[in-house]
């Protein structure tokens, strides 16, 4: 373990550049925080590449988590409060700061038979909203999150906040429409789209396996010549005068019920 005492530290600079997404895409390393995120990464088998942690009494897990990473030859930096502010953008930081490598993984190395429920998300512009698919995809068991066009970074400091860990349990990848569907095409899988231009209850059909489910952007929804290429398109019935639901609450929504059909015919 090491210790850094200045704010002009290279390192510090460095790690602190990646809240930007050029920096993160040129290194292909991005930023965690928090004792529970490290945590789950760390059940998952991944360690961060550096750990930054907060001069102080470290709680059990946490000095786990540091004999592990020397163990492995990781690099663990020592600091301040105030650097570790300095870091993440935060005025009261986490106590501990992982830097990871990005955790993308190409179309074609995808296995669709790893899971029956697949989530796909168009045009993300709303980082948290990104993370809590994120966590919902966790929480229902499905694959991974498959990011359709110009989505939002999903290793933004925002994104990894919201994902509460997920983003190391869920397997992420990032293509084009035009890649995506010959893909998905040239196995099994049904795709589900969610939209308002359908009188299908989202409860009505039988989901096949594996369900690919669609979801479009906040704004605009899915396009029309998306919706087009879907083998089924279901709607979320509103009862008040909203016309429709936040697109993270919507996923959740959809990736249950599919998840419930899936768990009854078990």
């Amino acid at each position: 373990m090491r210790e850094i005492t200045g704010y002009s530290n290279p390192l510090v600079k460095r790690v602190r550049a990646l809240r930007d997404k050029k920096h993160r895409k040129r290194e292909g390393l991005f930023l965690a925080e928090g004792l529970r995120i490290l945590t789950e990464a760390r059940e998952e088998g991944v360690l961060p590449d550096m750990l930054f942690l907060a001069e102080g009494d470290l709680h059990p897990l946490a000095r786990e988590l540091v004999a592990e990473m020397e163990a492995a030859g990781g690099e663990v930096i020592c600091t301040s409060t105030d650097i570790l502010a300095k870091i993440s953008g935060k005025d009261n930081p986490q106590a501990l700061v992982g830097v990871y490598r990005d955790r993308l993984m190409p179309l074609d190395r995808l296995d669709r038979t790893a899971s029956d429920i697949w989530i796909v998300a168009q045009s993300l512009r709303d980082p948290g909203n990104l993370g809590t698919i994120l966590r919902t995809g966790d929480a229902v068991g499905a694959g991974g999150l498959i990011l359709i066009d110009d989505c939002v970074d999903p290793f933004s400091v925002e994104a990894v906040r919201a994902s509460m860990g997920a983003l190391f349990t869920q397997s992420i990848t990032q293509c084009r429409w035009e890649e995506f569907l010959p893909w998905l095409r040239a196995g099994s899988g049904q795709l589900v789209g969610t939209s308002l231009k359908t009188e299908h209850d989202y409860q009505a059909p039988r989901y096949a396996s594996p369900t690919f489910l669609l979801v479009g952007n906040e704004a605009q929804g899915l396009p029309a010549a998306y919706e087009a290429q879907c083998d089924l398109l279901v709607k979320i019935p509103m009862l008040g005068k909203a016309d429709s639901l936040n697109a993270a609450v919507a996923a959740a929504l959809m990736a249950y019920e599919i998840r419930n059909q899936k768990r009854k015919q078990v």
